[in-house]
């Protein structure tokens, strides 16, 4: 889950140049985002899983050097 108030701070900063349609509530458009992003994040943590862990073959010499690290 994301914290909303980093999101809508992000969203502040980076959306100070850009007019958003009045029929769009600050509110509902920070929802969509974080759906948005919610959703990427997950497929990104997916991918990374299955390239960490080798597709279910892992490398555990390398994952004992990470652990190291």
């Amino acid at each position: 889950m994301l914290d909303k108030d980093v999101i809508k701070g992000f969203l502040e900063d980076n959306l100070a140049e850009i007019k958003i349609p009045k029929d769009i509530s600050k509110e509902n458009l920070l929802q969509a985002f974080c759906n948005y992003v919610e959703d990427d994040y997950y497929e990104w943590l997916n991918d990374n899983y299955k390239a960490f862990f080798n597709h279910g073959n892992p490398d555990w010499s390398w994952i004992k050097e990470m652990v190291e690290i």
